[in-house]
């Protein structure tokens, strides 16, 4: 099928049942299927086209549009993180528009359980809003967590508060308080501090330190970077205070996380070649 132009006004989440497709969002191509989902940013203009569909296996999927609200409610909920379980993620100045990801059986089961709910008058009304908020803590148990956040942020109103996590990435390796980004939006520190914790369901405290982690955890996997040299890269002036927040964090000490990863890649280099 041609490509064709499409639009969204809202965060979305799209899934396809059968066959594969691809979407471009800035000249940037992002194809899945069965076993990935897609993640795209609010109003955006992009270009989709089917790949793979035929009479007999015609193309099925759906996007279903998040409430930035949820995203946000259930992103609060989440008070503790065992971060360790989480795979690495990128964290970019400004997070990518579209986001393609793994399907897991966990993503995979809320889904078919939140379509099935819908057949039914009392099971929509009752049971597809918490399969709808069992999805989004789903995807924002994996790599999507900081990304879901920027979009869900960056569809409030006033939007100060996405301007504020842009800054944040874009100065990680800086020393930052919660004057500097305040000032940034042109609010008072207390002002600002109320409406990025509405926003994230994160004090601004909170949430550099643990961007600030998530990227120091990517720098370690990476393993270009010494400890010492890493600790610099994501704002910390000490180096014992950094291995401490990361340990509590990851549950490991920097060296020892690396190194589990390090051996991970190769025990699944050591199989794969088996195989």
């Amino acid at each position: 099928m041609d490509p064709q132009w499409e639009e969204i006004q809202s965060l979305s989440l799209g899934i396809v049942a059968q066959g594969r497709k691809a979407v471009t969002v800035e000249g940037k191509r992002y194809v899945y299927d069965p076993f990935n989902y897609l993640v795209l940013s609010s109003n955006l203009h992009f270009q989709a086209e089917i790949l793979e569909a035929s009479a007999r296996l015609p193309f099925l999927s759906f996007v279903l549009q998040i409430d930035p609200a949820l995203v946000r409610k259930v992103s609060t909920d989440m008070l503790e993180r065992r971060a360790a379980s989480f795979p690495p993620v990128r964290v970019d100045t400004e997070p990518d528009k579209c986001v393609i990801s793994a399907l897991d059986q966990d993503l995979m089961g809320t889904v078919l359980r939140f379509l099935q709910a819908l057949s039914v008058g009392p099971d929509r009304r009752v049971l597809a809003p918490l399969y709808m908020q069992e999805m989004v803590y789903r995807v924002l148990q994996r790599e999507q967590f900081s990304r879901m956040l920027h979009i869900a942020a960056q569809q409030a109103a006033g939007n100060p508060v996405a301007a504020a996590l842009t800054y944040i990435r874009a100065h990680l390796g800086e020393p930052m308080t919660v004057t500097d980004m305040a000032e940034q939006v042109s609010l008072s520190p207390s002002a600002f501090s109320h409406l990025f914790r509405e926003v994230t369901g994160r004090s601004p405290y909170q949430f550099v330190k643990e961007i600030r982690l998530d990227r120091a955890r990517e720098l370690l996997v990476d393993g270009r970077l010494a400890v010492t040299e890493v600790s610099r890269a994501v704002g910390y002036s000490s180096v014992s205070h950094f291995i401490k927040e990361f340990r509590g964090r990851f549950g490991a000490t920097p060296r020892a996380y690396a190194d589990a990863q390090a051996l991970g890649e190769e025990m699944r280099a050591i199989r794969s070649d088996a195989s």
